[in-house]
């Protein structure tokens, strides 16, 4: 009897997907979506294998990563880099934005699409380079910091 989890409708797609592709659905597989699905929000690579490892201690390091790969190329997962170079990764049922992270208190915050589209067209118009915003990610400062800075 399969597994029945909250994330039924993802895991649904992927394993459709891979049945497409010819490859097979672990249990291993279920376990990092339903780690990522839980981590509500953005989490490393480093933090996911842990959180996997406490279900499947047999779990490895290579099996995670492959995983989330294999997540992002089928369009399900998202990744970005955080301002110290790390990948944080994320399911894609999220909706699309961008990260502000701040220098100051170390808070990280998505920049919805509508917020970026003014930083998105100055890019394009600058440069004719269009920008994923997904992958953007801007260092600055908070209103709280800024606040306190001035204060």
């Amino acid at each position: 009897m399969a597994k029945v989890t909250a994330n039924q409708g993802l895991t649904e797609r992927l394993q459709a997907a891979l049945k497409e592709r010819g490859q097979r659905w672990t249990d291993q597989r279920q376990i990092i979506v339903d780690v990522l699905a839980a981590s509500d929000g953005h989490a490393t690579g480093a933090e996911l294998v842990e959180r996997v490892r406490q279900d499947d201690p047999s779990a490895t390091p290579s099996t995670v990563y492959r995983t989330l790969d294999l997540l992002e190329e089928l369009g399900l997962a998202r990744h970005h880099h955080g301002p110290d170079g790390r990948e944080t990764y994320h399911l894609e049922e999220t909706t699309e934005h961008g990260h502000l992270h701040c220098r100051g208190c170390g808070a990280e915050q998505e920049l919805d699409a509508a917020a970026a589209a003014p930083i998105l067209r100055a890019i394009t118009g600058a440069t004719g380079f269009s920008a994923d915003l997904d992958h953007l990610s801007l260092q600055g400062l908070c209103a709280a910091c800024r606040a306190d800075q001035k204060g």
